[in-house]
């Protein structure tokens, strides 16, 4: 009798500019197969140059699920990417032994992979928080995040409000921190799950930030933050490559300013994904190097398991 052919999530994580994209589209032409991001800002359809977002030909007809899925207009949760991300599992391993999910966006995977308690929440302690946000500003919701739980707040995208006002909603309610709720269990999947982490020097890995934000800069990004101006308050906007460009455009710095701040923000966004990272004890870890022998790496690795 034939044995089942083994069903696996291959994960493919790692900070900004680390190059998973380009090792998740060689793994899926390699495993003839489709990708699923979990990049919180490429599921904005309105934006482009700023999330770094791989074009079509880069994608080279691999299908990409959860890019260009969702508009800024619309809140698109951890908890609304796990239940689609599953649905589109359940379809597509029909179809393919090994499916590739990429991305940078630590509470997006761990969603999928680990799954969500059913935290509680309280819509009119959500509302008192947001007008407390309106009035007193997110650093003094980060200094209360920071004293009650420290563990979240190295991890979370301080820049992100609706992330930070949401721990603090279950501080609040249930007295406990966000990270010992969201750690009570594990959900068990039928497929397995193997992570990889891609390594960098981390000198290097800011080189490629720097040279990333000027290239950004040169394909067009302040054309495209002034295209989304008018929506700069949505918290899908809330973010680095937008929330520094906005700043220029208010007149609240010059644009040299702006790229500085942008290419430090993301060096401390890139930190604190390898943070989040840090937590994936069973990944493996693939030091940077070309595409041909990450891929490599990744496919011995995968053959040993």
């Amino acid at each position: 009798m034939q044995e089942k052919a083994i069903k696996r999530l291959i994960v493919i994580e790692g900070p900004t500019a680390s190059g998973k994209t380009a090792l998740s589209i060689a793994l899926a032409k390699h495993f003839s197969t489709v990708i699923l991001s979990a990049d919180s800002r490429q599921f904005y359809q309105e934006l482009w140059i700023g999330t770094a977002k791989p074009s079509l030909e880069e994608r080279d007809g691999i299908v990409h699920y959860f890019i260009d899925s969702h508009s800024i207009q619309e809140e698109f949760t951890a908890a609304q990417f796990e239940k689609a991300a599953n649905e589109v599992l359940t379809t597509e391993f029909q179809q393919h032994d090994n499916i590739i999910l990429v991305g940078g966006s630590g509470m997006f995977i761990d969603a999928l992979c680990n799954g969500l308690d059913e935290i509680p929440a309280n819509k009119e302690l959500r509302e008192a928080l947001t007008l407390e946000l309106e009035e007193k500003g997110l650093e003094i919701l980060l200094e209360e995040l920071k004293e009650r739980d420290p563990e979240f707040y190295t991890q979370v995208d301080q820049k992100n409000p609706v992330r930070v006002l949401r721990a603090i909603e279950v501080i609040r309610l249930t007295g406990k921190t966000f990270t010992e709720m969201r750690k009570a269990s594990k959900k068990e999947h039928p497929f397995e799950i193997v992570r990889f982490i891609i390594e960098h020097d981390r000198e290097k890995l800011y080189e490629r930030i720097n040279l990333r934000v000027d290239l950004m800069m040169q394909q067009g990004l302040l054309a495209e933050v002034q295209c989304v101006y008018e929506f700069k308050t949505l918290n899908a906007l809330r973010t680095v490559g937008y929330s520094e460009l906005f700043d220029f455009l208010d007149g609240k710095t010059t644009l040299d300013e702006a790229v500085e701040l942008i290419k430090q923000n993301s060096r401390r966004y890139a930190k604190r994904q390898l943070t989040w990272f840090r937590k994936h004890t069973d990944a493996h870890l693939i030091p940077f190097d070309t595409q041909e022998k990450m891929l490599l790496m990744v496919v011995n690795e995968l053959t040993k398991i």
